[in-house]
């Protein structure tokens, strides 16, 4: 659920971020994925955490 939650979280700061910079759709798209994989992995890495503090 972080993973997922932090991708979809991520691609939208980042196109916000983009839109915000003044970016076209092109610039939109590439810090929405930048942003998406940056969350997701933070996201996987909380999720192995609290699995290996919960269940470890």
């Amino acid at each position: 659920m972080f993973v997922i939650g932090g991708l979809v979280l991520g691609a939208i700061g980042g196109a916000l971020v983009a839109r915000r910079r003044g970016g076209k759709a092109a610039d939109m798209a590439q810090y929405a994925a930048g942003f998406g994989i940056a969350f997701g992995l933070l996201g996987l890495f909380l999720t192995l955490f609290l699995d290996r503090l919960l269940l470890g």
